[in-house]
């Protein structure tokens, strides 16, 4: 999912730290990542959190709880107290996507989370099970076009990027395809393995070890330019679908009222994780572009990428089920 403004990371100097802000933590730092173990906002959590701990003088603690396409999670960190020990990887579904499919959202983005800095931005590839006989995405449109309403994709929820990534492709393209929500990307990713649903359209990371595999076939990627990882691979816009242009961008947020100094902090850490020389090659090798962005750059990313979605969610008539 696109949140636009990106900073380059050899250019972004740490904050300064106020000098009483020396004191925190004072004990360990929990990240609640809003979905399951093994998917890509799991193994994105895990690589910045030994860093960051490393940095903070504590460890940073990972806690996965899911459901909601990232929204349950992230719902418990709005509602933690404001003291920087607990904080949240928030996807751009949650934060661009989740406020305009909900009547009632359950916590106000805007106003009830502390923006610390956009993570990585990860691209999405388009992938179907193998037993689908459709080799590029020419032969994937007609197929779908040919059996309207009998192909299925699945998603990590209802709103997540996985969803809105896939509703934007059908509207590029005119196909109807079945949607199949599921608690996070790593379950969806073992039944599109199985042969349970057709189609997936997932994070690099969740689905490169597939793809490698043979047990998924990917017809394009959805970023502007092809990946050094999968050279061979074209993006959706040279496959000859102008505008299919998206990724998922995650970031870490705080509870609002969480003291300046303490966002700083944290932050700080963030960068520190991002410029790791190991953490860097590991992300590098999933695919991801890192941002490392500060609160203010993250809060107008998110801002642009509501304005974005709101207009896909709109013209899909998409509501929560």
């Amino acid at each position: 999912m696109k949140l636009t403004r990106r900073s380059a990371l050899g250019l972004m100097a740490a904050l300064p730290l106020p000098a009483f802000a020396q004191s925190f933590p004072d004990q360990p730092i929990k990240l609640i990542v809003p979905f399951p173990p093994g998917g890509p906002a799991d193994i994105i959590g895990r690589l910045i959190s030994r860093v960051m701990g490393e940095r903070l003088g504590k460890p940073v603690v990972v806690e996965n709880r899911s459901g909601g396409g990232g929204l349950v999670g992230i719902e418990a960190v709005a509602r933690s107290r404001p003291d920087g020990l607990t904080i949240g990887l928030a996807s751009s579904g949650v934060l661009t996507v989740q406020p305009h499919l909900m009547q009632q959202m359950p916590f106000d983005a805007s106003r009830d989370l502390a923006p610390i800095g956009l993570v990585i931005s990860v691209p999405q590839i388009l992938t179907v099970n193998p037993s689908l006989p459709v080799r590029d995405l020419r032969e994937f449109i007609a197929r779908a076009k040919a059996q309207p309403g009998k192909l299925s994709y699945g998603s990590a929820g209802i709103g997540s990027s996985l969803h809105m990534s896939m509703e934007l492709l059908k509207q590029l393209s005119g196909i109807d395809v079945v949607h199949v929500p599921y608690r996070g990307a790593a379950p969806a990713v073992t039944d599109a393995v199985a042969g349970r649903i057709e189609i997936l359209m997932a994070d690099v990371p969740a689905i490169l070890s597939q793809i490698r595999a043979g047990t998924l076939r990917p017809l394009g990627i959805s970023a502007p330019k092809r990946l050094d990882i999968l050279p061979d691979l074209p993006t959706l816009v040279e496959a000859g679908l102008p505008g299919m242009i998206c990724d998922t961008s995650y970031g870490l947020v705080a509870p609002a009222g969480t003291p300046p100094e303490r966002i700083t902090l944290l932050r700080n850490a963030m960068v520190a994780a991002l410029n790791d020389p190991e953490t860097r090659q590991a992300f590098a090798a999933q695919g991801g572009t890192l941002v490392g962005s500060t609160p203010d750059e993250f809060t107008k990313a998110i801002r642009e990428g509501s304005a974005r979605w709101g207009q896909v969610v709109r013209a899909g008539n998409i509501k929560l089920e």
